[in-house]
């Protein structure tokens, strides 16, 4: 309760900076990888570099599942320290590849470090910021996205230049930009806590006395008041043991159904879009609009501006409007947009600039609500499972989202007819419509709550020592 009611402090900066960068290097990686420049030196196939991009995303849905259960088990900072060391060496040595097998593999290395970081950090995150800021801090940092995505596009254009780098060189100087910042990130996050929330139910309440006492000095320096809370605003928590695989299906099946419902839709119908529209959106400006591969790639930076503004303009809404009508509302609103620019294109009446700007403008609110998947699978469930929560999820997410890019491929087709891909469009639409509803639905109010007010901690008792939650054995 005192990290949640505790005034923004330099402190909380840290963190941002600190954990925040995980989507920066996600961003960045994909969009490298995206531009591609390997394929020569190392003798692949269209088929091949297609492979590269699945390997990244089995070894990401790989590091979220494994790591996912270790951040709730051995905790969050010895997490987010070794899952930035795992892709720093992946997507390094990835940059050195001799031959596809060898660049193959450490790419699903980088994976597993990236995937290991979404749960980590979406944990942190938000058991160290205050209640009251939480969601457009939680927002602003998954947003960031985009900003890596943008770094990725901006050095791709500069190191696979062959006037200014060898074809064999430019790409490999590429892959060390994101391990050059990883290097930094690690420094900060030496001096980023262990969560004082995972320490209590892990019987290491002195640990998080100390963590916290020397936060609210570092205020007090500051010059900031501290708010004064009554013990009955307290927990009575209880060292746990960890949950297993019969207590975890309680907790998501019987404990609370209708979040894992509002979870899982979420993310599934975010990850859906996002992949079927961005990885396809080059191929229907070269097939439908005669751009060349060339000046295609000049159109992502204006989409990945929406993207990032999105999360950045509209974050505090969402801790001051709510969660529920928020998400709602930037899903539906998606949904609306998308439709109209279905029908548009359909009709023969977009070129490849209001067809962009349409893509911008669905995104710039399909972006908050998505970055905002993450914070709601993150807050909504106890502490003890948090973690496994984001990594169950965001795997699930990936895999559904992973089947976008070969549907929307098949309806673009030969670029020869517009019907099947205006369907396409409206069922994209439809599916974000659904995420909306569903939220409107069974959102949760969790906007300026502690997180053990929106779930309790399983490890909850009562004054009189019994436990609030009973699981199963």
């Amino acid at each position: 309760m005192r990290m949640d009611k505790m005034p923004w402090s330099r402190f909380h900066w840290l963190v941002i900076v600190g954990l925040g960068t995980a989507w920066i290097l996600d961003g960045l990686e994909v969009q490298i990888v995206a531009s591609g420049g390997y394929e020569k030196s190392l003798g692949m196939s269209s088929t091949e570099v297609g492979l590269t991009a699945a390997i990244y995303l089995v070894g990401q849905v790989a590091g979220a599942l494994f790591f996912g259960r270790l951040t709730d088990k051995l905790g969050r900072k010895r997490l987010f320290v070794l899952t930035l060391l795992i892709y720093l060496v992946g997507s390094g040595l990835a940059g050195l590849a001799p031959n596809v097998w060898f660049f193959w593999f450490f790419r699903f290395v980088a994976g597993l470090g990236i995937g290991g970081e979404y749960s980590a950090i979406n944990s942190a995150i938000d058991e160290l910021i205050p209640g009251k800021y939480r969601g457009r801090v939680d927002l602003a940092i998954n947003g960031t996205y985009w900003a890596g995505a943008t770094l990725g596009a901006f050095a791709s254009f500069f190191f696979l230049d062959t006037e200014r780098f060898s074809e064999g060189v430019g790409w490999r100087i590429a892959f060390f930009i994101g391990p050059v910042l990883g290097l930094g990130i690690i420094y900060l996050r030496r001096h980023i806590p262990e969560s004082p929330r995972w320490l209590v139910t892990h019987d290491r309440g002195d640990e998080a006395e100390q963590i916290v006492a020397g936060i609210e000095r570092d205020v007090r320096a500051e010059g900031k008041e501290l708010p004064k809370l009554e013990e009955s605003e307290g927990w009575w928590i209880k060292a746990h043991e960890g949950v297993n695989a019969r207590q975890l299906r309680y907790v998501f099946f019987k404990l609370y159904p209708t979040r894992t419902v509002l979870g899982l839709t979420l993310m599934i119908t975010q990850s859906f879009l996002y992949n079927a529209i961005f990885f396809t959106s080059s191929l229907v400006l070269q097939n439908f609009y005669g751009k060349t591969a060339s000046s295609a790639a000049l159109y992502f930076f204006p989409f990945a501006v929406g993207n990032l503004l999105g999360p950045l303009l509209l974050g505090r809404f969402f801790d001051t409007v709510g969660r529920r009508k928020m998400i709602g509302g930037s899903y539906s609103i998606a949904a609306v947009v998308l439709f109209v620019s279905a029908l548009l294109f359909n009709a023969d009446l977009l070129s490849a600039g209001t067809h962009t700007a349409l893509w911008c403008l669905a995104f710039f609110f399909a972006s908050a609500g998505a970055s905002a998947g993450y914070l709601t699978v993150s807050e909504i469930f106890p502490l003890e499972v948090r973690g496994q929560a984001i990594s169950y999820f965001f795997s699930i997410a990936q895999l559904f989202g992973a089947a976008g890019p070969l549907i929307f491929g098949a309806l673009i087709g030969e670029g020869t007819e517009r019907g099947p891909l205006f369907y396409g469009y409206v069922g994209a639409s439809v599916v974000m419509l659904i995420g909306g509803l569903v939220a409107f639905k069974f959102g949760v109010d969790a906007e300026g709550k502690a997180l053990e007010d929106i779930a309790p901690p399983l490890s909850t008792y009562d004054e009189h020592g019994n436990q609030l939650t009973k699981l199963p054995v």
